[in-house]
């Protein structure tokens, strides 16, 4: 299958003829996924818990490989099974209770696909805006067109052409990406970095649950979808390894030289807080500004592609009778008509749908930790006919895990201080346990790592026995 040809699988087992590849070629998409520049800006976020340097670069390590660590284990199940992580989930939640945590997924897929595009749009239109003889709304336009038409095309040709753009994207993001960094590197001043104090334990904590959230934990849901294609005679430890490898590494560096950068310069901390990429830009000769924009598009387009395929994998698979493509362009409609509502015609409307994203984060946190423990305790492949039949060893619905599910989200959102949006301020309600939303750990968002554990020990302990015997009968 070449590049440019229409992938015709969607939530179908793989068949054995089509299964190719190495597991060094998941470092592609996962890569191109997360070298954008925002893995700069979130230095300045995690300075702004009130931690030093060294534990910011700490932190970065940890939340960022622990988090892609999961990716890995759960990229496993497609290796396993063939099939897209929204299918292999009937395992766990039943055929038809798999519908729940997929219609989450898919929320977050096409909610972070518009933001993405989104912001690629605007990027563009803040470093152009330092050109007096362009005007603003055409570097809009030419920042939306090339953001969409990248997505887009990723997106609904499939599987083959994605592991042909990431690499293109991350090997090209990179290289200008280097280059930013030997243009503003003089602008580090290693004894104002050095100077921060270390911030509590609390804090330390809180920014590396931000690492764990921020960068890798939203990617679990997906995980499967990019590693179906392999044999399952692949090593399952280069899987894991190669996924964790190319996730990592471009951003743990780019957090700690853009955590560099912020401690080097408050006031550009601050800029970061209002635009996280257009601040980036004050630092940089004019010539380099149009490349900058480039970089910027790419970075962000890498994320989207992978949100805009496998949203089209989750839309079937919960149930509406389409082809993949044929979701992905539906998928990307929405996503066109969303990032226009952004970047024209709302006045204020990251905040709260960051907010909304957030109090979405809860509830996938749990299901991811119900997966990724699924993935642990299962040593056979799924059985493959079962996952499409309601009446097979898998059910129709999982209480336990549907339960488990409202128990962690139940829990999870009382230690989530969410301060995005005012409608959002019912969250929090546990907080008072451990010092209230104005205590230490008032803004740590550990509601999240809760709703991850429940999830994960939670599904251990209900699921063990039956796991064993479903692996029996196979």
């Amino acid at each position: 299958m070449q590049a440019f040809d229409l992938e015709v699988n969607g939530t179908n087992v793989i068949q054995e003829s089509e299964r190719k590849g190495k597991p060094s070629s998941l470092f592609w998409p996962w890569a191109g996924a997360n070298v954008s520049l925002l893995a700069l800006s979130y230095g300045a976020f995690f300075l702004g818990f009130g931690i030093s340097f060294r534990q910011a670069t700490a932190a970065a390590i940890i939340g960022t490989v622990g988090s892609f660590f999961l990716v890995g284990i759960s990229s496993l199940a497609g290796k396993r099974s063939n099939a897209p992580t929204t299918v292999l989930v009937r395992a766990s939640f039943g055929v038809k209770g798999s519908v729940v945590p997929g219609f989450l997924s898919y929320l977050v897929f096409v909610g972070w696909e518009t933001v993405l595009v989104s912001l690629a749009t605007l990027a563009t239109g803040t470093v152009f805006s330092r050109f007096t003889g362009i005007d603003n709304n055409l570097a809009l336009v030419m920042g939306f067109a090339l953001a969409v038409g990248l997505t887009m095309l990723g997106g609904v040709l499939g599987f083959n052409m994605i592991m042909r753009i990431q690499k293109i994207l991350t090997i090209t993001t990179v290289a200008m990406t280097a280059v930013y960094i030997v243009l503003t590197f003089d602008n580090v001043e290693w004894h104002m970095v050095s100077s921060i104090k270390d911030g509590t334990s609390q804090a330390f904590i809180g920014a590396v649950i931000f690492a764990v959230t921020g960068i890798g934990l939203g990617w679990v849901n997906c995980a499967a979808d990019y590693s179906r294609y392999l044999p399952r005679s692949v090593s399952s430890k280069a899987v894991v390894g190669w996924t964790v490898l190319g996730a990592s590494v471009v951003p743990i560096l780019l957090v700690i030289y853009g955590t560099a950068l912020s401690a080097s310069n408050s006031e550009l901390s601050q800029a970061i807080a209002n635009d996280p990429i257009g601040a980036l830009t004050t630092l940089l000769p004019t010539w380099y500004l149009i490349i900058f924009a480039l970089v910027a598009i790419l970075g962000l387009v890498g994320g989207a592609i992978l949100d805009l395929y496998s949203s089209g994998l989750a839309l079937i698979s919960i149930g509406l009778p389409v082809k993949r493509h044929h979701a992905a362009l539906i998928d990307s409609v929405i996503m066109l008509v969303g990032s226009i509502y952004i970047v024209w015609i709302a006045n204020n409307f990251f905040y709260p749908f960051q907010g909304f994203l957030i109090t979405l984060g809860v509830p996938v946190a749990v299901w991811s930790g119900i997966f990724v423990a699924d993935v642990v305790l299962r040593k056979k492949p799924y059985n493959e006919a079962a996952l499409f039949d309601k009446n097979g060893i898998y059910g129709s619905v999982n209480k336990g895990s549907i339960l488990l599910m409202g128990v962690g989200t139940f829990i999870g959102w009382g230690f989530v201080t969410n301060t995005f949006a005012s409608w959002l301020a019912w969250q929090g309600y546990l907080m008072q346990i451990i010092g209230g939303k104005d205590g230490a750990w008032g803004y740590s968002n550990v509601g999240v790592a809760f709703a991850l554990l429940i999830g994960f020990l939670g599904h251990i302990i209900l699921s063990r026995k039956s796991i064993a015997s479903q692996e029996n009968s196979i």
